[in-house]
């Protein structure tokens, strides 16, 4: 272990080439079977990089968290992208109040609460969690259909978006491109 923690002292060197250099640094004798050495960094973010929010599952709370998003990214300086994140949130927050129920049958309570973070490192992140553990499907609505859009529309405003499962539930999370001066 001592070996291995002075091989990856080596914070000047890409990943790739830390990764070489540890597996050589580390390789008394050609292996006998597959090595795999995963390595990752991490970044920490500022405060001006992240802002997060929980508020009661209830409709009435959804304008409420576009205003916040709007006004965030004023701050920033991004309004001219407030619309399309403004949209994002609001779908994926009505998702998250109308699919997001607590399953009572993992413990879940039905004071719910959904989180919404916005996340600006090299892309604009929102996040969306709920206390669900249902995986979302994209629905091509019909033309008649009052509902089943939520992630129809993240799709067509996002470069891509994604579920991640966590231990209370999901979080459903959507990345915009930013402008190369932001």
């Amino acid at each position: 272990m001592n070996r291995l923690r002075v091989a990856l002292a080596r914070p000047d060197l890409t990943l790739d080439e830390l990764c070489s250099s540890t597996v050589d640094t580390l390789r008394a004798k050609p292996p006998g079977d597959d090595v795999t050495l995963l390595l990752a960094r991490t970044r920490l973010l500022g405060a001006d990089q992240v802002a997060s929010w929980h508020f009661p599952s209830d409709a009435a709370v959804v304008g409420r968290a576009r205003t916040l998003v709007a006004r965030r990214l004023t701050q920033r300086g991004l309004e001219h992208l407030a619309e399309s994140p403004g949209l994002i949130v609001s779908e994926l927050f009505t998702n998250a109040i109308i699919h997001g129920k607590a399953d009572c049958s993992r413990g879940g309570s039905s004071d719910r609460t959904i989180g919404l973070c916005l996340i600006r490192y090299e892309m604009l992140t929102c996040e969306v969690s709920d206390a669900s553990h249902s995986h979302p499907l994209v629905r091509h609505p019909r033309s008649t259909d009052e509902h089943s859009r939520g992630l129809f529309p993240v799709t067509q405003l996002s470069r891509r978006w994604g579920t991640r499962h966590t231990p209370d539930g999901k979080i459903i999370w959507a990345d915009q491109q930013l402008p190369a001066s932001s």
